[in-house]
């Protein structure tokens, strides 16, 4: 896949290795790892971090010769009814919050194509129902 900056709230997502040694449960299947713009992303459920935690990914973000060794997080991507992508990840919060501090642009991450249902298993009664 070829990568597109945001136009118009629109882009491609680039591939950027098949590793498949870091996997969850919910990507395991999936060896494709893409940069996902930040910006994309929601994040609906507020995130409980552990500062050091943070502070070490960030470090090790920093540094080029180890930041390969931070492994994607999970997004949920949904299609929407009128052709419209989102974007939701509710694990990955360290590494999410050090590359939100680190101001990145975009995070390492495996999609999961996912459904409307999905979501609601995640969100309950506070999924959108008007996802176009």
């Amino acid at each position: 896949m070829l990568i597109k900056h945001l136009l118009a709230g629109r882009f491609e997502l680039k591939m950027v290795s098949n590793a498949g040694e870091n996997t969850s449960v919910h990507s395991a299947a999936i060896a494709e790892v893409h940069q996902v713009p930040m910006s994309v992303i929601h994040r609906p459920i507020p995130s409980v971090l552990d500062e050091a935690k943070v502070q070490s990914l960030m470090e090790t973000i920093k540094n080029e010769k180890s930041e390969d060794e931070v492994p994607p997080i999970d997004i949920l991507w949904i299609k929407g009814s009128e052709g419209g992508d989102y974007y939701y990840s509710f694990g990955g919060c360290h590494r999410y919050e050090a590359h939100r501090r680190l101001k990145r642009d975009t995070i390492k991450a495996k999609l999961v194509q996912s459904t409307l249902q999905d979501l609601y298993h995640y969100m309950g009664s506070s999924t959108p129902k008007n996802l176009k």
